[in-house]
């Protein structure tokens, strides 16, 4: 019988691993695989910020999960899963609601030989009173599309008015990338939604406070870097308090421990991350306080040699320090490629799984249009500090190394001509 690899979860690792059995193992019909999500399309994450301002029309990167699998030699189900059943190797995936364009799903089941989890995060609250209540999390597409909706909505209605006195306040709860590029990005967009005739809000007239309870913007990253975030952040008038923690959210604002009040119209949290809650109830599984699955180097999860995790839901020891490996795309994509070979290796029972040791190729944070800033680490370059264009260059070019992993270097090829060619016919701003 045909060995059965079922992913569950398909953002950047899952679909990249998807995509790498099956033009091996697929393709040599030596594993049927599966990838399980509860989308049908798939969008990096890092352009979420994008979305959310504006800035990148979705629809235009995003990737069909039917199309790939078949592409690409494996298969795709449409679900969300919400059990295991380890002693009968079952994943069991919830009902489906009926929607406006989608039929009803019942709840079934689907078997495997070798279960691999790859669901991802979610933004971590930390309990914090009104926060999943008034916040947005961006979490998905559908999310930042509704940020961007309500943003637009203010700038029509002030439109519509003969008022020129009109404001709007964001307010962005956590300094680390995503609350650092949204900033950023927002600032840009509320220049070019003037230039798109929407002037009754004037660039100054978006007020957009960063509030972070560390003592530094992009805290995870080395402190020079943060410096020079920080900087450059409020030469764009973006307002960053740090050392700044949030005690609770209501609907007109963000109430501070230190008693500040910061009223906004619009709040996103970005603080924190956890992995889902259903994977502390996955039949005995074992997880940490985040909800992440304790895994071995190997990505085995520590109680069943058969089921794996990595990305953002596993917690994979460092050899010599205490800390897990951090929860970045960088490792995800590592993981996937080392999977990829192991899962092979595991088919042919006399050759030991591959142990996956993180290695740390530096960071970078875009600034929108105005900048970027990072750093490059390896055996050659050392530790070496990017910023401004070259920096820029560097950040976009992780995004087409993601797709050159889903597409090949051909198709990748052709789809940079093509953004170049909407970039140059299409509005810079998402305007409906």
């Amino acid at each position: 019988m045909t060995h059965r690899i079922v992913i569950v979860g398909g953002g950047a690792g899952g679909v990249e691993l998807a995509t790498r059995l099956g033009k091996t193992m697929g393709r040599n019909f030596q594993a049927k695989i599966t990838l399980v999500d509860a989308n049908m399309t798939h969008l990096w994450k890092p352009l979420l910020h994008e979305v959310a301002a504006g800035s990148l029309n979705s629809t235009g990167d995003e990737l069909n999960y039917v199309a790939q699998a078949k592409w690409n030699n494996f298969e795709f189900q449409y679900g969300r899963m919400c059990g295991l059943d380890r002693a009968n190797k079952r994943i069991r995936l919830a009902a489906q609601p009926a929607q406006e364009d989608r039929a009803p799903l019942p709840e079934r089941e689907l078997e495997y030989d070798t279960l691999v989890l790859s669901v991802g995060s979610t933004t971590n609250d930390f309990g914090t009173p009104g926060a999943a209540e008034n916040c947005i999390f961006l979490e998905s597409r559908d999310q930042a599309e509704r940020f961007r909706r309500l943003l637009l909505s203010h700038y029509l209605r002030a439109h519509a008015s003969n008022d020129d006195g009109h404001q709007v306040k964001v307010a962005i709860v956590g300094a680390g990338a995503t609350g650092v590029e949204l900033a950023a990005e927002l600032r840009h967009a509320s220049k070019e939604l003037v230039a798109y005739g929407l002037e009754r809000i004037p660039p100054e007239n978006l007020s957009i406070t960063l509030i972070e309870s560390s003592p530094r913007v992009l805290a995870a990253l080395p402190e020079r870097i943060s410096r020079s975030a920080h900087a450059t952040l409020e030469s764009l008038g973006v307002r960053v308090l740090v050392s700044t923690a949030v005690s609770e959210v209501t609907a007109e604002g963000v109430k501070t421990k230190d008693d500040q009040f910061i009223p906004a119209d619009l709040m996103v949290w970005a603080a924190g991350v956890r992995a889902p809650a259903f994977l502390k109830e996955l039949d005995g599984l074992e997880t940490n306080r985040i909800n992440q699955l304790q895994v071995r180097q190997t990505l085995q999860t520590t109680l069943d040699d058969d089921i794996f995790a990595f990305g953002d839901c596993a917690s994979c020891p460092q050899p010599g320090t205490d800390r897990p490996v951090p929860p970045r795309a960088q490792a995800a994509h590592q993981q996937a490629s080392l999977l990829a070979k192991s899962l092979h290796r595991k088919l042919q029972e006399d050759k030991p799984l591959l142990e996956y040791r993180y290695s740390d190729h530096g960071s970078l944070i875009s600034l929108s249009s105005f900048s970027a800033i990072g750093n490059l680490m390896g055996n050659l370059t050392g530790n070496v500090t990017l910023e401004g264009w070259l920096a820029r260059k560097f950040y976009i070019s992780l995004y087409r190394m993601h797709q050159m992993a889903l597409y090949g270097t051909f198709r990748t090829l052709m789809m940079m001509l093509g953004d170049r060619f909407r970039s140059s016919t299409e509005p810079r701003l998402k305007l409906h």
